[in-house]
């Protein structure tokens, strides 16, 4: 017979005989790892491919990167058996790339069913347009398909370490693999190569071209960063060997086997009080002398007297801290007994030493938990916590309910063999208790039987309770015939009693083990919303969700996002199938619909709305396994969980939005500081050219026509640089808010007239119409400032409207503004395009043999906005629908100007 330490778990053996089953049908992936460039990975998966196609198998490389690197490919070379895949030719803005051809793969590996296939730089970004973003995404497609693959990868392409490498390096690693991926791969081969024999390669330009190996030496291949790499790779790799020790031995050893002590771990044996504190301390504190890595766990037993509310919240406490402490898992577990549990966690999980604190005896016969375990494991080492003397408390005897379900006739056969014994027990007491006594021990069996077995084995053991009472106590006995009638009233007393804590005690128990079930999903929200506070891709979102809904129901799931041009978009990874029109309903109007609901109801998946605080952002796909309905309880447990996803991907936008933003702050800033250097650089020169042109052109005797063409010519360029210069200038200073507003009041008729003037030689050949009303109030601004909005408006319309055109300013005055219209009779503004035109650096035709950058309009904007008006620009459109010019429209507040009481005395006077 087998006891819980030594009894196979069935739903393990079941996951594994479908695991295998699944790794059967998919393709082997053996992947070749470094620390970096250069140590030889692709020359070791060439080397590895050849001597697989000497064996007799069909190789073909799919792509190879060899970087110019003289040695893999000589090794190309000496393998011309070895045939490539041809690459597939895609265009990328305005050149042609060649790109992995995943369709000509996938078709190979139909026709070589034993075929291996080479993919080298698994972590390479495809060129637009491919099938995946990722070729880590082509491999899982070729994996699926049933090819066998060699790859490639460097430890800084490791999703969960790229923040670390960051900060050993100081380099960004864009392209990554995640974790989930690298850890299905069914062989890594670590590639190593010492720091100092890596940097002679380097310095031999066997790893980069020399231009490009003086870069890498000074900054990345530094032997501090390349000795930091090399032991995460090695880390990485031991890790990853650990990992398949454990499955190995969970999977092909018997549990009762002994732990191997080939790496020692601790674990901690968190008992009820506040011992529990002690041993996880003194574990953490021996586990960091030691650098060890460590567990904690908890055994409910529901078959033993179970710890008060108060000592389970200790436990609790308990487990938190050792959280804290740094334990690599925390678990509570359920068993009918601790000391099998404790030694099943152990050799699962293979952990040396068992730290626990020091028990005693209740009873002389009892065995301590110590002494169990050293009877079940002499392989464990067991090292105990001293405590300190307490007293003694008394434990409330609360059975912890299980979650197992049984038949449900044991229960009643218990309860009539219950009443049986109470009967026997109570016949011989017959002369020496009294009849209401007796009945108290048929009460009693009630509500033992009603605890452990629930309300229907309850009611029967009332009812017999009540028979046996009759038959065997009450005079006369052995029969049914009762001689006294208040014995009526007796039985009808204890059966409404029986019946009243049969219920109440059932009662209890259902409310224990909703509380239990409740607790554990509660449980499982937090570790959830704990991992997804560190997510930082929506990939790692759907990972966590994935994992949380396989663990809780055992259903497979799938995200689908929305992108920014507001289609659904399914992230990978996705298990579950995804009906993309059912989808976009629940998206387009945030209600679930499929399984369960009023929408598709006889759907086989339950699409949720990802309702985040700001807007929908996508949904969430649960496929229900067959035949389960889901409650009101599981439910709200789902929406809690889209709930949470969405709040997470809201939190990655708008972190993704913010640097964004902080790069495009910094980039303004930078280019702002750039253009104030280059044009305070070029007005000397640009100002010395004008006065060289100008003394050519005022030379005597006069310089021929053809040469004073010439140097009209230069001074015009020269005029026009100068003009730019101080464009660029100006809006340097405004966007650094150095430019000093010289406001005073002014009537708008001068600051026109001097626009005019100014931009005379622009507006030659261009009839200009001024339409200003007489009663224009007068304006708070600074006439020169606003002078230059005016002349650059003149300026574009000059240079964009036919020669002849006329130009018309006009001005109106309302209760709070003056707006000004300065209107031509051009093709208008591009459509679509009449704001971004206020931009810098925006032109209305990005290539136009008209001079300028597009800095006119941009500073027009910001002079405007700093006099608290607004400037916008509009296409008018002639009666048959035509663009028949364009109209800049500038608005200024009102204010009020100063009363002149020294003119109003002198009037007076007179």
């Amino acid at each position: 017979m087998h006891d819980d330490a030594t009894r196979p778990d069935p739903d393990a053996l079941l996951e594994r005989l479908h695991s295998e089953e699944a790794q059967a049908r998919r393709g082997r992936l053996k992947i070749f790892f470094g620390a970096c460039a250069g140590v030889g990975k692709t020359y070791a998966m060439l080397s590895a491919a050849r001597a697989a196609q000497a064996q007799g198998l069909p190789v073909i490389i799919g792509v190879v990167e060899t970087h110019g690197r003289a040695d893999t490919e000589a090794l190309i070379r000496q393998a011309p058996d070895l045939p490539r895949l041809p690459l597939r030719a895609l265009a990328y803005k305005d050149r042609t790339l060649p790109e992995f051809d995943l369709d000509a793969a996938l078709a190979w590996g139909a026709q070589h069913p034993e075929g291996l296939v080479l993919l080298d730089e698994l972590a390479h970004s495809n060129v637009a347009g491919s099938r995946h973003p990722k070729r880590w995404q082509d491999a899982e497609e070729l994996l699926a398909a049933g090819v066998d693959l060699y790859s490639t990868m460097n430890v800084q392409h490791l999703e969960s370490l790229n923040d670390i490498v960051n900060g050993i390096t100081g380099i960004r690693v864009w392209e990554t693999v995640p974790d989930q991926f690298f850890d299905a791969a069914d062989e890594v081969l670590v590639i190593d190569l010492p720091p100092d024999e890596l940097l002679e390669r380097l310095k031999a330009g066997k790893v980069y071209l020399p231009q490009q190996a003086e870069r890498a030496a000074a900054h990345f291949f530094r032997k501090g960063n390349l000795l930091a790499l090399r032991e995460l790779a090695l880390r990485c790799t031991a890790d990853r060997v650990d990992d398949e020790m454990r499955a190995y031995r969970r999977t092909s050893i018997s549990t009762a086997a002994p732990v191997w002590p080939n790496r020692e771990a601790l674990l901690a044996c968190v008992g009820p009080g506040a011992n529990g504190e002690k041993v996880v301390r003194s574990c953490a504190r021996l586990a960091a002398q030691l650098e060890l890595p460590w567990h904690a766990v908890h055994v409910e037993a529901p078959g033993q007297p179970a710890p008060s509310a108060a000592l389970l919240a200790q436990v609790e406490r308990s487990l938190k801290l050792a959280q804290e402490l740094g334990a690599s898992a925390c678990n509570m577990l359920s068993a009918t007994a601790r000391a099998p549990a404790l030694v099943r966690y152990a050799r699962e999980n293979n952990l040396v030493r068992m730290v626990m604190g020091r028990s005693t005896r209740r009873w002389p016969w009892q065995e301590t938990l110590a002494e169990q375990l050293g009877k079940l494991a002499c392989d464990l080492d067991l090292l105990q916590v001293g405590a300190p003397a307490a007293p003694r408390r008394r434990l409330s005897l609360r059975p912890s309910p299980g979650r197992r379900k049984h038949p449900f006739w044991p229960g009643y056969l218990i309860a009539g063999l219950a009443c049986c014994a109470a009967a026997l027990l109570a016949t011989p007491l017959v002369q020496v208790l009294e009849l209401t006594n007796i009945v108290m021990l048929f009460l009693l069996v009630v509500v033992g039987v009603a605890l452990r077995h629930g309300r229907g084995p309850a009611v029967l053991a009332a009812f017999m309770g009540v028979v046996f009472f009759d038959f065997f106590f009450v005079p006369p006995r052995l029969t049914l015939a009762v001689s006294d009638a208040q014995y009526l009233v007796t039985f009808g007393v204890m059966l409404v009693v029986a019946l009243v804590v049969g219920q109440l005690t059932a009662g209890l128990k259902v409310q224990a083990e909703a509380a239990t079930l409740r607790a554990h999903r509660v449980r499982s929200l937090y570790d959830m919303a704990r991992d997804l506070s560190s997510a930082l891709l929506p990939g790692q979102v759907a990972e966590i969700g994935a994992r949380f809904l396989t663990g809780e129901f055992g259903a497979d799931s799938a995200l689908v996002l929305v992108d920014d041009d507001e289609h659904l978009q399914l992230l990978p990874g996705g298990t579950a199938p995804v009906d993309m029109a059912v989808a976009q309903w629940a998206f387009a109007r945030g209600e679930p619909a499929g399984h369960g609901t009023d929408t598709l109801p006889a759907s086989p998946t339950l699409v949720l709305p990802l309702k985040a605080p700001m807007r929908v952002r996508g949904v969430l796909v649960v496929a229900v396994p067959q035949g389960q309905r889901l409650g009101v309880e599981p439910r709200r447990l789902l929406q809690t969980c889209a709930s949470l996803l969405a709040t997470s991907l809201e939190r990655i936008h708008y972190i993704d939005v913010a640097q964004k933003s902080t790069l495009q702050i910094e980039s303004e800033r930078l280019r702002n500081s750039l253009l104030s250097a280059i044009s305070h650089d070029l007005r000397t020169p640009l100002a010395s050219l004008a006065g060289l042109a100008d003394t050519l052109g005022m030379a005597q005797p006069p310089l021929p026509a053809q040469q004073q063409e010439l140097t009209r010519a230069i001074l015009q360029s020269v005029r026009r640089m100068s003009a730019l210069v101080n464009n660029l200038l100006d809006m340097a200073r405004l966007q650094a808010g150095a430019v000093q507003f010289h406001k005073a009041w002014q009537p708008l008729e001068e600051v026109v007239g001097s626009a005019l003037s100014t931009s005379a030689s622009a507006l030659a050949g261009h009839p200009v119409e001024v339409q200003l009303p007489a009663d224009l109030p007068l304006l708070h601004l600074d006439a020169v400032l606003m002078e230059r909005v005016l002349a650059n408006l003149l300026e574009n319309a000059a240079k964009y409207t036919p020669a002849g055109s006329a130009i018309t300013i006009a001005a109106q005055s309302q209760s709070d503004a003056v707006l000004l219209r300065i209107t031509d009779h051009g093709p208008g503004l591009p459509k679509g395009r009449e704001e971004l035109l206020f931009e810098k650096f925006e032109r209305g035709a990005r290539e136009s043999a008209t001079p300028g950058v597009g800095l006119g309009l941009a500073i027009c904007r910001a002079i405007v906005h700093a006099h608290g008006g607004s400037i916008r620009g509009d296409t008018l459109v002639s009666a048959q629908g035509q663009a028949s010019g364009a109209c800049f429209t500038i608005s200024l507040p009102r204010g009020t100007p100063p009363t002149d009481h020294g003119a109003d005395a002198q009037g007076v006077q007179r």
